[in-house]
């Protein structure tokens, strides 16, 4: 990266599974147009959830991008989206076998929670209890627990999309897993740039991937997540840094990218999305000030233009976290203006949640989609369902319509709730 290393790194391939699109075109007509994803859930009962909202991918079959189906029986629903998505990447970076030395291939993925699913436990759990409902933990051990799949351990374990990955693609080289919920995407990618940086790897395979549209996930997210209580047209119901916001949607989704030392992709005729400049992270800490202020996006943002050697005026568009609610849009608007002074209230924003809700580690790689193809054809996607402007947040808000990019330089943040922060600049080559 610029500024830390002689070493340039590259994006040469794109792979995207959302609920606006399956491939890189359909997701950018969707961004285009202004098309949201968020519908009403279908594939459960929502009478008992605060909200009937979702992000769901409708029409998405595994057996498209697979090259072997029989992992899928393994594969939870995110991995089969992350695995498909690397798949996508890979295609579309045009990489032969002759092009990469398998060694020299690896993988860097993020993955959130991968919740297991009653009717995987059901007829276990109804072993263990009494026609009343009274649950034996004794008999659960010694009888029980024989009625659970022997590989059904392999469907909830987090490092299995990046083994999947490499798999599927012969990738021997490096090959590392990160679990950091919404920052996961920016951090695999961060240490996939450290892999090429130190000669361990030519190409690297990253991306992230999450479903959260599991029974146990909606009943345990409705809790404490902060989901919208709205009850308006769903398409309306994200909505970043709108001053009349009141939660995010659960959703689904996988983005993937093949990153490459620049002698490399060009040296293979590759086509350049762009280059990555400098990746940042930090962590709020301790203290109620450190977590209001964003301390960790702070540092983050500040560690990626220093490992970019840029500043603040050189930025052409901001990638938001954009969660939509009150108080993390409100945190992260505090962290811009500490982080680009007075330029915060002038640099272009755009939220891509409003478009497809949060999804933990998936939604940062989906979100960083959007901001490579926003420069490749020179156009930021709007922030949907940005009506009222915030005074407390100052941000330029994309709205309305798409804006024409005259510079070609982006950053993307991701933070999660306890504060755990990354940020990436990117470089039209």
């Amino acid at each position: 990266m610029a500024g830390s290393s002689s070493v340039r790194v590259v994006i040469t391939g794109i792979g995207v599974v959302s609920p606006i699109g399956i491939g890189k075109d359909a997701f950018w007509r969707s961004l285009r147009e202004g098309r949201s994803g968020i519908d009403y859930l279908q594939s459960l009962p929502t009478d008992s959830l605060p909200s009937p909202y979702a992000a769901e991918i409708t029409d998405f079959d595994p057996r498209d991008h697979l090259r072997d189906r029989k992992f899928l029986k393994v594969m939870s629903r995110g991995m089969q989206l992350g695995v498909s998505s690397a798949s996508l990447a890979m295609r579309d970076a045009a990489i032969s076998e002759n092009d990469v030395d398998p060694d020299r291939l690896g993988v860097s993925f993020g993955a959130g929670r991968i919740s297991t699913t009653p009717d995987e436990v059901g007829d276990a759990v109804r072993k263990s209890s009494e026609a009343q409902g009274q649950f034996h933990f004794t008999r659960w051990g010694e009888d029980s627990m024989g009625q659970i799949a022997p590989l059904w351990l392999l469907r909830r374990l987090p490092n299995m999309p990046a083994a999947h990955v490499s798999i599927d693609h012969n990738a021997r080289g490096p090959n590392n897993t990160i679990t950091c919920r919404d920052s996961s995407a920016l951090l695999a990618l961060a240490e996939a740039c450290r892999v090429i940086e130190r000669g361990s790897a030519d190409c690297m395979i990253v991306g992230a991937c999450s479903s959260n549209l599991q029974p146990v996930d909606l009943a345990k997210l409705n809790l404490f997540e902060g989901l919208t209580r709205s009850e308006t047209d769903p398409e309306r119901a994200v909505r970043p840094f709108d001053f009349s916001r009141d939660g995010t949607i659960l959703g689904e989704g996988a983005g993937s990218f093949v990153v490459e030392r620049y002698e490399h992709a060009v040296a293979r005729g590759a086509r350049i999305y762009a280059e990555v400049v400098g990746i940042g992270a930090g962590c709020d800490g301790k203290g109620y000030w450190n977590g209001a202020g964003g301390t960790g996006l702070v540092h983050a943002i500040r560690n990626a233009m220093r490992r970019g050697d840029i500043s603040p005026r050189e930025i052409g568009h901001i990638n938001a976290h954009g969660k939509s609610t009150q108080r993390d849009d409100l945190v992260e608007a505090r962290a811009y203006h500490k982080a680009f002074g007075p330029l915060a209230e002038r640099i272009p924003v755009t939220a891509l949640k409003s478009y497809f809700g949060h999804f933990d580690a998936g939604s940062g790689a989906v979100e960083m989609i959007g901001s490579l193809l926003a420069l490749e054809h020179g156009e930021l996607p709007m922030t949907l369902n940005y009506e009222r402007p915030d005074p407390r947040v100052r941000l330029n808000v994309v709205h309305d319509t798409p804006m024409r990019l005259s510079n070609r330089t982006a950053i993307t943040v991701n933070r999660t709730a306890m504060g755990q922060s990354a940020a990436a600049i990117f470089r039209s080559v």
